[in-house]
């Protein structure tokens, strides 16, 4: 009896230690896999990108002017490239082999942006110029079906102008109203003032995603709904945030959601607006003539089917091609990994320019992107921006397309730096050492 007891403790004991190793190996593995998928070989990556082994003025590039526009890996260069040496031709209206071959190249690309937005369809995705292109589209087209004397559309304090205007116009073209959801000081949305603002004459509201002065991480998915509770669709305007961050249309619940290739490390002229199909379908073409039609008469015009509707004249079919080999290039290093990357640059940096005197960084906001601006107390924007180029580093100065943003802080334009996950650390260094050398030479 007494052995039999000893051997059911012996089994017992070692099913536990095999239960505990098992569970060691599990978390160990676990942690390995998460770890491996937030690594950015930062080596390998800056290889992929030709232009950061030029030298400016004599000095090593360090570029830091990505809220402008992304740098362009190999693969985007080679299938521009590509597109011009081989299969060059027009699309949607040839039968010869070239004409069909790129139609399905370009139609691809189209896919390869509705599966990286997930949109529901295909066809609710339109190739634009960039987002400033999109954003006129749907003030002009949205704005002709549903705008009316003494209606409302909300905007917010910290837009780009290219969010500003197209609505300004169309407020003034229809006898519409602007409002404005204010900030605070932090560079966050007043959501409760948003909420106030949302009524029965609210037709539209069309908000940024990311700030491109602020890096602010507005609450979209809560913006859409609010909007929603009454109808009221919402248009995103996500040029920022695509090279950061995941944008799920359907998980938002967006009704419009555009962005720009050359952000995104693609080709420059090209863009997407994302749209409901019920919208796009309402919505009257924005420019009409080759590609855009069914039949036409002298003395009526049918109208293409969803998204040629929306698309006159032979399109940027490099860009778009470049588009999807970029979106295909972030999605291999995988936007968890970007965004874990990027977001320790931003606090090193942050960090690092805490320390220098005179220094004020406009918006701090709890949700943030990897973007900083700032002034120096005494000092012009330009000047600074001039003197860090003489040593090969690239920064953005000015009021960056926001001037009622300026003025709620009170300041003419900041020095802005932006960062993408081709960046390092050891470039930040260089830049503080620079900065505090221009804040030398002009004081």
């Amino acid at each position: 009896m007494e052995s039999d007891s000893l051997q059911t403790l012996y089994y017992s004991i070692n099913r536990l230690l095999f239960r505990i190793i098992l569970t060691f190996v599990f978390i160990k593995m676990t942690t390995v896999n998460f770890i491996d998928k937030h690594i950015i070989d930062i080596n390998k990556i800056r290889a992929q990108f030709p232009i950061l082994s030029r030298k400016v003025n004599g000095k090593p590039l360090i570029y830091f002017d990505n809220g402008a526009t992304a740098q362009k890996p190999i693969q985007v260069i080679d299938a521009v490239k590509k597109y011009y040496e081989y299969q060059n031709a027009n699309i949607h209206r040839g039968v010869h082999t070239l004409s069909q071959e790129i139609t399905v190249a370009y139609e691809n690309a189209r896919i390869t942006v509705q599966k990286h937005l997930n949109a529901e369809h295909a066809h609710e995705i339109i190739f634009t110029k960039g987002t400033t292109d999109s954003i006129n589209l749907v003030a002009h087209s949205f704005g002709k079906k549903y705008i009316t004397k003494g209606d409302e559309i909300i905007i917010s304090e910290m837009e780009h102008h290219s969010n500003i205007l197209p609505w300004q116009q169309l407020c003034e073209e229809k006898g519409a109203i602007l409002q404005v959801i204010p900030i605070n000081d932090s560079g966050e949305l007043l959501m409760d003032e948003y909420n106030k603002l949302l009524s029965s004459k609210t037709k539209i509201v069309a908000v940024t995603h990311i700030s491109n002065v602020l890096g602010t991480i507005n609450p979209i998915k809560e913006i859409i709904e609010l909007a929603h509770a009454k109808n009221i669709p919402v248009l995103i305007d996500g040029a920022q945030a695509v090279p950061h961050t995941k944008a799920d249309v359907q998980e938002l619940d967006a009704d419009f959601y555009c962005f720009s290739g050359h952000k995104l490390f693609g080709p420059t002229g090209v863009g997407v607006l994302y749209g409901k199909e019920k919208y796009l379908n309402e919505m009257p073409p924005y420019q009409v003539g080759g590609g855009t039609i069914k039949t036409v008469t002298f003395a009526k015009t049918e109208y293409a089917d969803l998204p040629l509707k929306f698309e006159a004249g032979t399109p940027h079919v490099a860009g778009g091609i470049g588009l999807a080999t970029a979106i295909d290039y972030v999605n291999e290093i995988g936007l968890d990994a970007i965004a874990a990357y990027e977001n320790e640059l931003l606090m090193y940096a942050t960090n690092a320019l805490h320390n220098i005197n005179g220094i004020k960084i406009i918006g701090d906001a709890t949700n943030k992107a990897s973007v900083i601006s700032f002034v120096i107390k005494g000092l012009h924007s330009f000047d600074l921006g001039t003197i860090l180029d003489q040593l090969g580093i690239a920064v953005r100065t000015g009021h960056h397309c926001t001037q009622p943003l300026m003025q709620h802080f009170g300041i003419q334009g900041a020095v802005r730096i932006s960062f993408a996950f081709y960046n390092t650390k050891e470039e930040i260094d260089e830049f503080i050492k620079g900065l505090e050398r221009a804040i030398k030479m002009l004081s």
